[in-house]
């Protein structure tokens, strides 16, 4: 029961923690205990890490082992986080092809214009 408890709000949290304060203000603002707190944190560095992003893998085996509440915020963490930085890469990516598409074509239209004056 506590897992559903704190399941379905996490889905929400990446968007309270766009704010100003600290992930750990909002996420103790919300009601989340410090044990899921310090879970979501280095869930959350993990999850950046592994989708390539900044910061380093993060987990403390032994409280996530035998504390539910660090175990649940790890995982929700990690997933979310992970997530996100994932669709950073993707629209980055997206961007990086638009641009090259863009160089390419105006590459393009130059070596014709230069074609034409030639002639």
């Amino acid at each position: 029961m506590d897992m559903c408890r704190f399941a379905l709000p996490g889905c929400v949290l990446i968007v309270l923690v766009a704010g100003c304060s600290s992930m750990r203000d909002q996420l103790s603002a919300t009601g989340y205990p410090p044990a899921y707190i310090d879970g979501f944190e280095a869930g959350c560095s993990s999850g950046r890490h592994s989708a390539g992003a900044a910061g380093g893998f993060s987990k403390d085996v032994p409280r996530f082992m035998n504390d539910k509440l660090y175990a649940n915020g790890w995982t929700d963490g990690l997933s979310q986080c992970q997530r996100q930085a994932a669709s950073a890469n993707d629209r980055e990516d997206r961007w990086d092809l638009i641009w090259q598409e863009r160089n390419q074509d105006r590459e393009h239209r130059v070596d014709q214009e230069r074609g034409k004056a030639f002639r």
